[in-house]
């Protein structure tokens, strides 16, 4: 669940992330990002809102993007061939390209342990099971970055 007026802007989730998925302190090999607006004096933790029926997933030509057991949308890498139809299909641009990395990455809840949840100080990222009015918040906070994203692009 993710709690952007409480974000620091401290980059933590990003150190945290990039070093669980690749061993180093690199914040381009991490699979959340923090995008700090400065004239509005705010930082938002932006990662995968692990929709209920992804984009991402109803794109990929070879299917490399499925639904794990616990609900997470997680992506094949035998079966991706990196075409990038998922980056260009995510509404909130949660699924990108890792140039490090070559391959296509995005966040999969460390597979229900996020160290970014665990690590983050403000409390703006936290781990927990979605319950039905958790979902509801998601979806809310879903359709105001995408309206924000939306704003900044055009």
């Amino acid at each position: 669940m993710l709690s952007p007026e409480r974000c620091i802007g401290c980059r933590t989730c990003e150190l945290v992330c990039s070093f669980n998925k690749t061993k180093a302190f690199n914040p381009k090999c991490s699979r959340v990002t923090v995008i700090s607006y400065d004239e509005a004096a705010i930082s938002v933790p932006i990662m995968c809102m692990q929709c209920e029926d992804p984009s991402c997933m109803k794109v990929c030509p070879t299917s490399a993007i499925m639904k794990a057991d616990d609900g997470t949308a997680v992506i094949d890498e035998k079966k991706c061939i990196g075409c990038k139809f998922c980056i260009s299909a995510c509404p909130l641009g949660n699924i990108t390209f890792s140039p490090i990395e070559r391959k296509i990455v995005k966040c999969d809840l460390c597979g229900g342990e996020p160290g970014c949840a665990e690590f983050c100080p403000s409390g703006a990222i936290e781990f927990r099971e979605a319950a039905p009015n958790t979902l509801n918040r998601k979806r809310v906070i879903a359709e105001k970055f995408k309206e924000l994203f939306g704003e900044v692009i055009a």
